[in-house]
């Protein structure tokens, strides 16, 4: 696990509430109110999905929530987005799927109109 536990200015971080998680059926450790993205990037978890079309890997883009990169499925709701979710205490992470592309879902519906 890779984290920064003794900040300049937060101080030590180590000592925070540790939780345990599944992502793809294996068990995990975040800590309290840390994003999904944040905790798997920690245990080293870097591809979170595939991409729609040509299902090329796909993992955390901007973190901030605007690419939808990290759509994860969270206690199966699909396309969750894991740089803005907190992890909870046995919450069940799925990943590696092709998701429907909601964008061009939308476009395309608009075009049958």
């Amino acid at each position: 696990m890779s984290r920064i536990l003794d900040h300049p200015i937060l101080g030590s971080l180590d000592n925070r509430e540790r939780i345990s998680f599944r992502f793809d059926g294996v068990t995990y450790e975040a800590y309290k109110n840390e994003t999904i993205a944040a905790a798997l990037l920690a245990n080293g978890i870097r591809k979170l999905r595939v991409h729609e079309d040509s299902g090329t890997p796909r993992g955390i883009y901007c973190n901030i929530g605007h690419c939808l990169e990290c759509r994860v499925t969270v206690n199966n709701q699909k396309n969750v987005r894991a740089c803005l979710t907190t992890v909870e205490k046995d919450m069940i992470v799925g990943s590696g799927k092709q998701h429907p592309n909601i964008v061009r879902g939308m476009v395309e519906k608009q075009w049958l109109m």
